[in-house]
């Protein structure tokens, strides 16, 4: 036995040296850590790393495919049990060997098995061309993976964290594509359809990696990546707070916010036309010691961020005010862009997933219009928001602090879609549009004739638009809403965090009795 056991430790110790020192000694240079060390990183401190499936292909490929160039097993991350997949890229790049697929695909199962989330570290070449016809096809081929992943998302909530920190290319792209959050590492991370090189063949453009896929570009420009890390050691302190923030049952002790409320009088202006610091209303309602925003560079005037709320673990959806830059081009703070409306719809989806309630924070005018917008398909992009929110069963609370206007306001959770609570600030104002926009719809042909007829408007309609102004100004009034049922309750915004805290409170008990009632009956949920 001893002999056994010796002979084991000896072919173990020579398989996780993977691509050897040489190997190793190439990933550091490129300013990365190797998957062994990353899975440490990421482990909990003094957690046992259980490894699966270390002694696969070991007899095969000459030696060439230690543990089949890819890490699995079973980790604890901030106290929670999970399953990882890291690509080891001082095997051969981290190209996937027939038996690569085989591994990654048992790691899944476990992870459905166990509904444990799954950690995905991505650092791969691709297939390993020689070998395609044993990943590519058939009924347990790399398609696998895609429609494992597809399960975890849509059927069994199985959280899904996948970090590209390295090449991730083709096919491959789809594993963090199909994850819940993805992760990309700045200079060292790519994940394209295809490379430089395949994309110069194809199309004759020359281009680099890091303009065609980089980190950059998919979490400013394409909106493919939601987060973005300077390095590894970040990317990994990355995914641990998102093991902090999954759900957990009971609540946490909260804490007070990292603003004194009193500053929500100070940073409402008192023209409703002008812009304000949404990041800063937010932190004076929200749990101090920091929030994660979603794609805070992409389609940037809606704040998507995960939170807590007095301890409860909350998704918030929050539009920004002002002129906003987004991949070079200027937007318009409160409206709904195609992009905008994707960027809410996937956020939701995220929510639901995770079981996490919703506060939407409105002060929106409307989805943006003109030929541009219809032909990006901005009716569509508006109907997926409004579908996923409309169909999600987390509750829903709404608080409007400004506008409230169009379609912008439907898709915010409006009242029409049962949202759970709608409370109101005293400067909201609810509403189709505003008073100026309601005279140039309603008075604009009118108005046109005498502009063009270089002519003054008469004095009865001016009347007319002025009657039109006030009608919408009375109209828009939150206590006018409020008197017709529009919304729960306007309330002092010094009281809105105590409000809030009842109202979810109150939305969320009827699955905190079931949590508990799974707990004492020994069962799972």
């Amino acid at each position: 036995m001893r002999r056994l056991v010796d002979e084991l430790a000896s072919l173990e110790d020579r398989l996780r040296d993977g691509g050897g020192a040489r190997g190793i000694a190439r990933q550091h240079a490129g300013g990365k850590l190797t998957a062994r060390e990353r899975i440490a990183r990421l482990n909990d401190p003094g957690a046992l790393f259980v490894e699966i499936g270390l002694l696969v292909a070991h007899d095969r490929y000459e030696g060439q495919a230690p543990a089949a160039g890819v890490v699995t097993g079973l980790v604890r991350v901030e106290g929670r049990p999970a399953v990882v997949v890291a690509n080891d890229a001082t095997v051969k790049a981290g190209a996937w060997w027939p038996e690569t697929i085989a591994k990654i695909l048992r790691a899944q199962e476990i992870a459905m098995r166990n509904r444990v989330a799954i950690v995905y570290l991505v650092d791969s070449a691709g297939v390993n061309l020689p070998y395609q016809d044993g990943i590519f096809p058939g009924q347990y081929g790399a398609a696998r993976i895609f429609h494992y992943n597809s399960l975890m998302r849509r059927r069994l909530r199985v959280p899904q964290i996948a970090a590209v920190m390295g090449p991730c290319i083709a096919g491959g792209a789809y594993l963090p594509a199909l994850s819940d959050v993805i992760i990309m590492v700045e200079n060292t991370s790519f994940m394209g359809l295809g490379g430089p090189n395949l994309v110069k063949g194809a199309t004759g453009h020359a281009i680099d990696a890091e303009s065609l896929g980089g980190a950059a570009l998919h979490t400013k420009v394409s909106g493919v990546a939601h987060y973005r890390a300077a390095n590894d050691t970040e990317c990994i302190a990355m995914i641990r707070a998102r093991f902090r923030d999954l759900p957990a049952g009971p609540r946490i002790h909260g804490t007070p916010p990292s603003r004194p409320m009193e500053q929500l009088y100070d940073l409402m202006p008192s023209d409703h036309r002008l812009p304000y610091p949404s990041p800063e209303l937010l932190e004076c309602l929200l749990d101090g010691g920091g929030w994660v925003e979603f794609q805070p560079e992409y389609a940037p005037e809606m704040l998507c961020a995960e939170a807590r709320l007095n301890g409860r673990a909350v998704g918030v959806l929050a539009n920004r005010r002002g002129f906003l830059k987004a991949g070079g081009k200027p937007r318009i703070g409160g409206i709904i862009y195609q992009e905008t409306a994707r960027k809410a719809a996937y956020f939701v989806e995220a929510m639901e997933r995770l079981g996490k309630p919703l506060l939407y924070v409105q002060d929106v005018s409307g989805f943006m219009v003109g030929a541009d917008s219809e032909a990006a398909g901005i009716i569509r992009a508006g109907a997926e928001m409004v579908e996923t929110m409309a169909c999600a069963t987390v509750p829903k609370i709404v608080l409007t602090v400004n506008h409230a206007s169009g379609a912008g306001y439907y898709a915010m959770a409006g009242q029409g879609f049962d949202p759970h609570f709608t409370f109101s600030w005293p400067t909201a104002r609810i509403g189709v549009m505003e008073g100026d926009s309601a005279v140039q719809a309603v008075h604009g042909t009118e108005l046109q004739k005498y502009q063009a007829a270089g002519e003054a408007p008469p004095a009865e309609l001016e009347a007319r638009m002025a009657a039109t102004r006030a009608d919408y100004e009375r109209w828009l009034d939150a206590k006018y809403a409020a008197a017709r049922g529009h919304c729960d309750a306007v309330i002092d915004p010094l009281a809105t965090r105590r409000v809030l805290d009842a109202a979810f409170e109150m939305a969320c008990w009827h699955g905190h009795r079931e949590h508990l009632a799974v707990e004492l009956m020994g069962g799972e949920a």
